[in-house]
């Protein structure tokens, strides 16, 4: 068999659409942003509706711009921002409420409040990951319990529950499927990633009926077909995963102790820790990387919520640029006699430190001190987080060593970024020649499922370098730049260890 994939990108701040070619190389794309909503504080919102329609556009579009109009694709992959809510009605799949965005902080006091209950260390040993804002389960109780009458129509099993891949199979196949993949649900609070199945006391203690929740499959997996309506014939969706998990196969990091770090609206670092899970002493996160044949991959993640969304402020809050590639060029022209840090804590702090109150602050501000020097504080705060989460996953898997690290996203494009980060990290690190690396992901697994791209062995061997980033940096300056990192996060927090 031969034949193309589409894979869908559903991120943060717009909708992709890519058709991938037997050799793994996109063919055709189709890109659209839409708006975020900020309705309060630390709130961000999504209007569903947004979410489809953009990526049923994009979707027909690359299939438009592929040369043979989309005929030889054979699959769809889907990927997504994972952990932002959406609830909706079974029977007419209107939503009950705006979908709650991954970065909302809305549920800090119900995390707390957990905490203080004496229930995070259950959580943790079910699910690997932390009480916070960030994941699903406390965002579906929140709209339980303060949209009106949703709590009854729930438990009455009118509703129905899912992060954005759901809600995406849910309409591509006209309502017929109600399913996630293992990567997404073990981002959810509610998913015991041990046992692969939903965890009723978990659910219990966030009042979440599991007639609201999905069915949930590999990530190579049988997701139904899109209505024959919507692309002109129907199409199997045959792969699913979340965003920073696709990125992990689209780098080919099938391979314990092999790390990604991928650099969009926030940076995320997953280490493949092979067929059991590694427990976190230092507040990663235990994941699950995917899932093929019934067989679990697990991964440490550490998860950053501010990135690219760093210079996105750069841009639109400060107006210090026009365009995103200016920051290189600024932060280059930088005073070197200047220490400048920015903890971009814009909605909290993630990991390791998961402080849901943090705010960002600038550190070392003098008269003169200017866009320059803050331009460079905002790349540089990309690399410094990073070494945070690095260190961590070394100390929690000491036999993982110091691999090198591969990267995606938007960010790579910047050798100064990059650059800094191999000299901050004292490690290599390794762009490919494939920057699409998140929908790659999707792609494969896809392609994989339908039987038409090889498996992960002779996958991971087509992986090529662009270009890899040598560290150039003194260790004492190293140590030096680092330190200061520290005292500025210290005074930031609101919580120390």
């Amino acid at each position: 068999m031969s034949g193309g994939v589409l894979a869908i990108d559903q991120g943060t701040t717009s909708s992709r659409a890519i058709v991938f070619g037997e050799d793994f190389q996109p063919i055709s794309v189709g890109q659209q942003e839409f708006p975020q909503h900020f309705p309060k504080s630390g709130w961000v919102e999504h209007s569903p509706s947004d979410i489809w329609t953009s990526t049923l556009a994009v979707c027909r579009e690359a299939l438009a711009k592929a040369p043979d109009g989309g005929a030889s694709v054979a699959a769809i992959g889907i990927t997504n921002q994972r952990e932002t809510t959406l609830v909706w009605d079974r029977s007419t799949g209107e939503p009950v409420y705006e979908a709650i965005v991954w970065q909302d902080r809305r549920t800090s006091e119900t995390c707390a409040k957990l905490r203080a209950d004496g229930l995070e260390a259950a959580f943790t040993a079910k699910t690997g990951l932390l009480l916070d804002p960030y994941f699903s389960g406390t965002k579906i109780a929140w709209i339980l319990d303060n949209v009106d009458g949703v709590r009854a129509r729930a438990e009455r099993g009118e509703l129905a529950f899912g992060t954005v891949d759901t809600w995406l199979i849910w309409h591509l196949t006209g309502g017929k499927v109600h399913a996630t993949d293992a990567t997404n649900a073990s981002r959810t609070l509610i998913y015991n990633i041990h046992d692969n199945a939903w965890d009723e006391e978990l659910c219990r203690h966030l009042n979440i009926p599991l007639s609201l929740l999905p069915e949930v499959k590999d990530s190579a997996d049988d997701f139904g077909e899109t209505d024959v309506g919507l692309f002109g014939r129907a199409i199997p969706i045959l792969g699913v995963a979340g965003d920073q998990q696709a990125a992990t196969v689209g780098q080919a990091c099938f391979q314990p102790g092999m790390v990604k770090s991928t650099y969009g609206t926030g940076c995320f670092a997953l280490m493949n820790t092979g067929k059991a899970p590694v427990a976190s002493s230092n507040r990663m996160l235990t994941t699950i990387a995917y899932r093929l044949g019934g067989q679990t991959t697990y991964a440490l993640e550490g998860s950053i919520f501010v990135a690219g969304a760093a210079v996105q402020w750069l841009r639109d809050g400060l107006g210090l640029i026009e365009s995103a590639g200016e920051s290189q060029s600024l932060a280059e022209q930088a005073d070197p006699n200047q220490d400048v840090y920015l903890v971009p804590a814009f909605v909290g702090l993630g990991a390791p430190y998961w402080d849901a109150d943090a705010r960002g602050a600038l550190f070392g501000l003098t008269r003169n001190t200017g866009p320059k020097e803050i331009a460079r504080a905002v790349l540089q705060s990309v690399g410094f987080q990073t070494s945070d989460l690095i260190k961590a996953m070394h100390a929690d898997w000491p036999e993982a060593g110091h691999p090198v690290l591969r990267v995606d996203g938007g960010m790579t494009a910047s050798d100064w970024t990059m650059q800094f980060l191999a000299d901050i990290l004292g490690a290599p690190v390794d762009r490919p020649t494939v920057a699409e690396t998140t929908a790659l992901g999707a792609a494969w697994l896809a392609g994989y499922r339908a039987g038409i791209w090889p498996g992960p062995d002779a996958f991971s061997s087509q992986w090529k370098l662009e270009k890899r980033f040598e560290p150039r940096l003194q260790e004492s300056e190293r140590s030096r730049l680092l330190a200061g990192w520290q005292d500025a996060v210290k005074r930031t927090r609101t919580t120390q260890d």
